[in-house]
């Protein structure tokens, strides 16, 4: 019996993250049955060759932002398809599964389907629905030309897909977070809080630690002259770390900054500042009240603006279909504006237990833990036959 063989493809930490769970449920699942243990390949990063990918390249060292981040790199990028196009070619594998990195991989399934080989056809899988339903929506049809199955961490997505293209195989497996901090969904804020702690989090790139660090530390020095507080910055490694002290050390505040932590921090805030993203999500798994905030180059805002189709930006705020986390996007991102709404927070406790209140009720649509093993049921439902699709997420 041959072991199954898998290429990822993942650009980005995040993706790098969730390629490596996924693997490692992939492995899971196939040893339950008794087959042999399978092989990966592919592109993405330190997360994925820890948990045992022989990487051709570390496409993270790549992740980039915005539309002038793309003209910048897009030269490598078109090189760097070719060569993952030759290698999956060369290689050929059983499943491909590309993972977020949704303007690359898009591409590259396209490319695949367009050029089959003669005895080749992988299952095509995409794990995380690009965010077509918030811009370009017309994209969704490529999509449903080209995968086998497309993977959602989001519960709104496969009813918008099954609307558009009722045939495509969207199967929603849950959000992976509610596994990575096992704590938080019984999380029980003190009755008496202590001096409030405020956590900051400015984001996972380069490019948004330049453009957010400053306004929050800014921010932080008002809050401060209001409502004394502790504060702690996380950040997902020492280079971005060292680059946001260069930036603004802080040292007049009283500040931890430190790489990695995110539940502990979590745990202990009263308050958060952070980036747009999937952070947001983590910030209400922990029930803590947060104001969210992106500022990207004038080039990305002025196109965003002119294609993005919803009204909010962070993810708990999408799920809500209201702002349960206010939002200061672009050139309302200012320090005075973030620090007046942070202090009314902060000295209206009723306030923070009804936004305390509402993020819990969030939380119940991502799904019950499991996510990655339910993610690898459907995936190793395309290739062995019998395989269960796995439970529902909730």
């Amino acid at each position: 019996m041959n072991p199954l063989r898998f290429m990822l493809i993942a650009g980005e930490p995040s993706g790098d993250l969730l390629a490596a769970e996924l693997a490692q449920a992939l492995r899971d699942r196939l040893r339950s049955k008794g087959q042999p243990a399978p092989e990966f390949f592919g592109a993405g990063g330190p997360r994925m060759a820890e948990s045992g990918v022989a990487l051709e390249l570390d496409l993270t060292r790549y992740a980039i932002i915005g539309f002038a981040d793309v003209l910048r790199n897009l030269w490598r990028l078109r090189q760097i398809l070719r060569d993952m196009i030759a290698l999956a070619r060369e290689r050929r594998p059983d499943v491909i599964v590309c993972v977020d990195y949704g303007g690359f991989n898009r591409r590259f399934a396209a490319a695949l389907r367009a050029h089959p080989l003669p005895g080749w056809n992988p299952r095509l899988v995409q794990y995380v629905s690009p965010q077509v339903w918030a811009s370009r929506p017309s994209r969704a049809r490529t999509l449903a030309r080209d995968l086998d199955l497309l993977v959602s961490i989001l519960p709104m997505e496969r009813a918008w897909y099954a609307a558009r293209y009722p045939n495509f195989n969207v199967q929603f497996v849950g959000h992976p977070i509610i596994d990575r901090h096992p704590g938080a969904l019984e999380r029980q804020p003190p009755a008496t809080e202590p001096p409030p702690h405020l956590l900051l989090l400015p984001g996972s790139r380069p490019a948004e630690i330049a453009r957010h660090w400053p306004v929050m530390v800014a921010a932080a020095r008002l809050v401060q002259s209001a409502v004394p507080a502790h504060w702690t910055a996380v950040f997902v490694d020492e280079p971005l770390r060292q680059a946001a002290l260069a930036a603004d050390p802080g040292t007049d505040l009283p500040l931890e900054t430190r790489v990695g932590g995110l539940s502990e921090a979590l745990s202990r805030s009263t308050l958060a500042i952070a980036s747009t993203g999937t952070v947001t999500l983590e910030c209400a798994l922990w029930q803590v009240p947060t104001l969210a905030l992106y500022k990207a180059s004038w080039s990305t805002y002025q196109i965003a603006r002119r294609i993005i189709k919803v009204r909010h930006l962070a993810l708990p705020n999408l799920l809500a279909a209201e702002p349960v986390m206010p939002e200061f996007l672009q050139d309302a991102a200012e320090p005075e504006r973030i620090a007046r709404a942070a202090t009314r927070l902060l000295q209206d406790p009723q306030e923070r237990a009804r936004v305390r209140s509402r993020l819990r009720d969030l939380i119940q649509l991502l799904g019950s833990p499991g996510a990655a093993h339910r993610a690898a049921d459907a995936i190793l439902a395309l290739t062995l036959p019998g395989h269960p699709t796995g439970p529902p997420p909730s």
